[in-house]
């Protein structure tokens, strides 16, 4: 059974191309739910019209997959809580500005 901690390294492989930050850092991943070696992955965009979308999408079942004794693997996009830039990481908002 895949642990959470093992799921958050994982993700963060799976970068948003166009900010060029993994989305750990960036607070776009919300929750890693974790039934026997069924993982779902909650997750976020900076906007609902974000162009890399469905790329993000893909990493993130793809990375989670490469887990060894993980079984099925969801993603599922989520706007609520919208995001905003207060859960990016303290390194990635002076990173980009924010701080």
């Amino acid at each position: 059974m895949p642990s959470e901690h093992e799921v958050i390294e994982a993700l963060r492989q799976v970068e948003d191309p166009e900010l060029g930050m993994d989305i750990v850092e960036l607070g776009l991943f919300y929750d890693a739910a974790i039934t026997g070696d069924d993982v779902k992955i909650t997750f976020s965009l900076t906007s609902m019209g974000c162009p890399v979308g469905p790329m993000i999408q893909e990493e993130i079942e793809r990375v989670v997959r490469e887990i060894p004794g993980v079984g099925t693997v969801e993603s599922e996009l989520t706007f609520d809580p919208p995001w905003t830039p207060e859960r990016m990481s303290e390194d990635a908002k002076f990173i980009l500005g924010f701080g």
